[in-house]
């Protein structure tokens, strides 16, 4: 279930645009491991593996395997409504 009231921070919302990268597109897009998230941004291993950690348990993403593969799920933010 996604935690509709988590509130990402700077280092998660690195992740989650790299997550989103391409969807615009016919581009893949979704899923990415820690390496290329370290790869794509200036943060270290702990930084990233905190990262996923939170948005997994926010419900925002979710680990596909044991080898560290990550899928975006949604970002609730986008679907919000103005009252």
């Amino acid at each position: 279930m996604v935690n509709k009231h988590y509130d990402p921070n700077e280092r998660e919302e690195q992740i989650l645009e790299l997550l989103k990268e391409g969807r615009e597109s016919d581009k893949p897009w979704g899923r990415a491991n820690p390496m290329y998230f370290r790869d794509s941004t200036t943060l270290d291993k702990g930084q990233v593996e905190y990262a996923l950690r939170n948005l997994t348990t926010a419900g925002w993403i979710k680990q596909l395997n044991r080898g560290g593969l990550y899928e975006f799920v949604e970002d609730p933010r986008e679907n919000r409504t103005k009252d």
